[in-house]
């Protein structure tokens, strides 16, 4: 497991700091952010997420979704957590 890895954790909880920390000194000069909109969608925030998505999406092995009915206890941990307990938590 590499550095980055193994302080995941860490490196989500400085994010989030940081940006408490942005939003408490820097919110009124930084209100244009919010009102960069295409149909309701802010800009900024959609190029974060793809910015942390697309790194995963790289490393797909499309060669092993052939595979993918033979781990059923993995595939039903996934969609239980991705789908009753990640959005009751976020």
């Amino acid at each position: 497991m590499g550095k980055f890895e193994r302080y995941l954790s860490l490196w989500v909880a400085l994010a989030i700091i940081l940006g408490i920390f942005i939003g408490t000194f820097a919110g009124d000069s930084i209100v244009f952010l919010s009102e960069l909109e295409v149909a309701k969608v802010n800009i900024p925030v959609a190029i974060l997420v793809w910015m942390m998505i697309y790194p995963m999406m790289v490393q797909i092995d499309f060669s092993s979704l052939k595979n993918v009915t033979k781990n059923t206890k993995g595939i039903g941990l996934t969609l239980f957590m991705n789908w009753l307990v990640k959005p009751f938590s976020m």
